[in-house]
């Protein structure tokens, strides 16, 4: 399987982000399966950037070939194919809680984008109930991620490649 990392830098070796409150699905690396997708985390990476004074960012996507097979057998998986309760239970707490650990390797789910996000902190005030925000979310066209959460999953990730997003200006982000 392929795998695609949207960023500034090219990523021969993958990492877990420890610094970054609020992922969907905790402290991970997160790829996912989608190219325009990540080519899209690219250029909003670069936008943002070049917002705050790095004129020489560039949007790049690295390349990953993953063995799903093997990893699956070998490692700890939570799948999320759908909007679930269970998915924003683990979303919330994940955004919420910067000490939780849910304990899997591998994560995959759908993605929290700025829509979701929306909803989801409405979850988390208070605002709306777990079951309405779900029921609200499975109408919406959300992507997929994959979050490798563990050193022992980061070590079936074997880089690929990696390419600059040419076309900046694009904002399908």
């Amino acid at each position: 399987m392929k795998l695609y990392h949207g960023g500034l830098i090219p990523i021969e070796h993958p990492r877990i982000i420890q610094n970054e409150i609020g992922r969907d699905f905790g402290f991970a690396f997160y790829t996912t399966d989608i190219q325009e997708q990540a080519e899209r985390w690219a250029r909003r990476r670069k936008r943002t950037a070049v917002r705050n004074g790095r004129m020489d960012a560039l949007a790049v996507v690295s390349v990953f070939d993953f063995d799903d097979e093997l990893a699956r057998r070998q490692l700890t998986f939570r799948d999320f194919p759908d909007v679930s309760m269970e998915w924003l239970d683990l979303v919330v707490s994940c955004r919420s809680d910067k000490s939780y650990r849910h304990g899997f390797d591998i994560v995959t789910g759908k993605i929290a984008n700025d829509n979701v996000g929306e909803t989801i902190s409405y979850v988390i005030a208070g605002v709306m109930r777990k079951e309405d925000a779900v029921e609200r979310l499975r109408f919406q066209q959300i992507n997929n991620q994959l979050a490798f959460c563990s050193e022992r999953a980061l070590s079936y990730l074997k880089f690929r490649t990696s390419y600059n997003v040419e076309d900046v200006s694009d904002d399908r982000a």
